[in-house]
C-alpha cells in the first residue's frame, strides 16, 4: 500500500534543505563574518539539512519531482544541491560525508 505524500511538506523540505545549504556553505566560505556560529550551531544546521534531505528521500519519486519543479523554478546552488542529493549514487551520504571543495566544483560547473 502507497503511504499518501504531502507535497506542501515536502515542498517545505525541499525550500528549507536549499535555504540551510547555502547558508552551511556560505558559512564556511565566510567562517569569521558570523561570531554566532559556533560547533553546536554548525552541528544544529548539518542535522536540519540533513533531516530535510531524509524527508525529500522518504517521499521517493513525489520528492525527486518536487525537487525537479524547485530547481526549474529557482536555478541556483542551493536547489541544484538538493536534487543532486536526491539521485540514487547519493543515497545514504549525509553532509558530514560530504567532500565539499568537490560539491562546489560541481555545482560551479552546472550553474556557470
Amino acid at each position: 500500500m502507497a503511504v499518501p505524500v504531502l507535497k506542501d511538506i515536502v515542498r517545505q523540505h525541499a525550500e528549507a534543505a536549499a535555504h540551510l545549504w547555502n547558508v552551511y556553505d556560505w558559512h564556511l566560505l565566510n567562517p569569521d563574518d558570523n561570531p554566532d556560529m559556533d560547533e553546536e550551531r554548525i552541528g544544529r544546521l548539518i542535522e536540519r539539512l540533513d533531516a530535510h534531505l531524509d524527508g525529500l528521500r522518504i517521499a521517493g519519486a513525489d520528492g525527486i519531482a518536487i525537487a525537479e519543479d524547485r530547481y526549474a523554478e529557482f536555478p541556483e546552488a542551493g536547489e541544484l544541491f538538493v536534487l543532486r542529493m536526491l539521485q540514487p549514487e547519493a543515497f545514504g551520504l549525509q553532509i558530514a560525508d560530504l567532500e565539499i571543495d568537490g560539491v562546489r566544483v560541481y555545482l560551479a560547473a552546472k550553474i556557470g
